[in-house]
Formats: structure tokens, sequence, C-alpha cells
């Protein structure tokens, strides 16, 4: 796992998007829209997300991005794996062979089995992909829906249902005041 990169904090927000959107597919452009994101930073994210099995695209008017799965069954994990690949968070250079007391060659006993410093970059890499595989994307929408006020959807799904319509050409039906 590589250093968790803004592609990785714009792909988990755009996929809270869609896990209050229910079926409806919503564009790259109007989730970068949406949060003020480059939406050519997001055109890159979301195909690695859809060849992931994340996400699946749509095409057409209507088109765009719907969960290809349950939120509860997308980890963290499966984000970050799917964004940056699965790389080593630490990238062993062996430098215990270089020792300028080794000049003669480096000893057996110098090298033998896993390098200290290696072992505890690969038990903090563990405990990492472990956190992150514990965490879903539902979880965390479920902890961002308890924060929101009551209308806050209500104003995503018009906000949504306007872009749109404005696509179809379509007028969006006159929608009910929440609460």
């Amino acid at each position: 796992m590589a250093h968790i990169t803004t592609s990785i904090e714009y792909g988990i927000h755009c996929l809270l998007w869609l896990v209050g959107s229910g079926d409806r597919a919503m564009s790259s452009r109007d989730l970068a829209e949406l949060q003020g994101v480059s939406p050519s930073f997001l055109a890159k994210i979301f195909p690695k997300l859809e060849k992931a099995g994340i996400v699946a695209a749509s095409e057409g008017v209507r088109g765009g991005y719907r969960l290809a799965r349950p939120a509860d069954a997308i980890s963290f994990l499966d984000i970050v794996d799917a964004i940056e690949g699965e790389k080593p968070l630490f990238d062993c250079q062996e430098v215990r062979e270089r020792c300028a007391l080794f000049a003669g060659g480096t000893p057996a006993w110098a090298t033998d089995g896993v390098c200290a410093v290696h072992a505890v970059m690969l038990q903090a890499e563990k405990a990492m992909r472990d956190a992150l595989a514990a965490q879903s994307l539902q979880d965390v929408a479920t902890r961002f829906g308890r924060k929101v006020p009551d209308d806050f959807f209500g104003s995503v799904e018009a906000w949504v249902g306007d872009r749109i319509s404005g696509r179809t050409g379509r007028a969006r039906p006159a929608r009910e005041s929440p609460g």
C-alpha cells in the first residue's frame, strides 16, 4: 500500500455520495462539482473503481456510476487497493548489506532473516490494512448520516435531480418540502 493520496480521499467521498443515491447513477462530473473537485481528476479515479468491481458504469444522458455491490461489502481497503494498487507501504532497500565494515563481503549473520526494520514496517502495514479492511463504506456513511441535518439529503437529491433534468431538457417534477 502506497502513501494514502488525495485520490483516495476524493474517491471515498464520491463513493459516499453513491451510497445515498440509491439506484440512481451519478456522473463523475456531477460528483466532482458537488464536492468542488476537478472533474478531470475524478475521471482518472472512477475507471480504477470500476475495474475493481466497486462501481458500475452506465452510458447515456442519465448514465454515470452507481455502486456495483452493497456499501457494507466495500471496505476502505478495497478502495485503497483499487485506486493506488496493492503496493507495499515500505520498500526495503536492504541497507544492512551496505555497512562499511562489510567491505570484504556481507556476513550471513547480517542478512539472515527479515531485516528488523522491515519487520516493524510489515507489522505496521498489516495493522493499517486490517484497520482499513474492518471499515466498510456503509459504516462511514452511517456515521456521516448521523451528523447531517434532516433536510440535507433532500437538498442533495434536489441538486442531483436538477443536474439530470438539465441534461435531459425535461423539467423536474416539483418536490415536496422536507419535514
